[in-house]
C-alpha cells in the first residue's frame, strides 16, 4: 500500500510509478487527499495496463490498481 496523503503532485503518480516499476505488482492500493491526485495517478495505473477503482473514504480517496 502507498500512501501519497498529504502529498502534492507528482509525488503520489511518483511514488505509484516507482511502485510499479519495482516490482509491477497484480495489485495495489494507493491513498491520496486530493480529487487531482486520484486523477493523475488514474491516467498513469490506466497507462500501464491498470484498472483503477476508487472509493472515498473520509476526506480520503483510496484506489485499488488491479491488472
Amino acid at each position: 500500500m502507498i500512501d501519497a496523503r498529504g502529498l502534492s503532485c507528482p509525488l503520489p503518480v511518483v511514488m505509484t510509478q516507482k511502485a510499479v516499476q519495482k516490482g509491477a505488482p497484480a495489485s495495489l492500493e494507493v491513498l491520496v487527499d486530493a480529487q487531482v491526485a486520484v486523477e493523475n495517478v488514474t491516467r498513469y495505473a490506466q497507462s500501464q495496463g491498470y484498472q483503477v477503482k476508487t472509493e472515498a473514504q473520509g476526506p480520503d480517496f483510496k484506489l485499488t490498481l488491479t491488472k
